[in-house]
Order: C-alpha cells, then sequence, then structure tokens
C-alpha cells in the first residue's frame, strides 16, 4: 500500500512542481510521477545534508515540491540540450 501512497504523493507534488514552473512542461503522468518523487528524495537528501532533517526524517511537502522543482528544471534544460543542438 506504501507504494500507491508515494505515487500519488509523487503525482501530486510532480503537478505541483509543473504548475508552477512558467512555459510549457516535458513529459507526461508517468515522468510527472518519477519527477514528484524524486523531488522529494532530493528534498530528503538535501535537508539531510544541510542538516535540516535527521536520521530517520523525511522532507515536508513544501520542501518535496522545491526539491521536484529544482528537478524539473534541470530536466527541461536537458531536454532542450538533447533536441536543440544543431550539431546532432
Amino acid at each position: 500500500m506504501s507504494i500507491i501512497w508515494a505515487i500519488i504523493i509523487g503525482f501530486i507534488i510532480g503537478a505541483i512542481a509543473k504548475f508552477l514552473m512558467p512555459g510549457k512542461q516535458p513529459g507526461g503522468f508517468i515522468i510527472t510521477v518519477i519527477l514528484g518523487i524524486a523531488g522529494s528524495s532530493f528534498a530528503t537528501w538535501l535537508g539531510k545534508a544541510l542538516n535540516i532533517y535527521h536520521e530517520g526524517q523525511s522532507a515536508g511537502f513544501i520542501f518535496s515540491v522545491i526539491g521536484a522543482l529544482i528537478l524539473l528544471y534541470i530536466y527541461k534544460k536537458v531536454i532542450e540540450v538533447m533536441y536543440n543542438n544543431p550539431n546532432t
């Protein structure tokens, strides 16, 4: 059951990140879910690295959205470089 909750929460976090990021966003449902789950994991890792969170704690909702926004920005730039590169 926890996997289903991770997918649902990941989708919500990813959807909010896509809504907050200006411009057209690449990817569909699967990318949105992966983005939300990875954003939450990234935010947890970053929070532990900055001593905001301790062992066993995970990122909160807002910090997870911020993590998803960071990953969405990186993903968007990678897609732009891959598909707009005139040298390929």
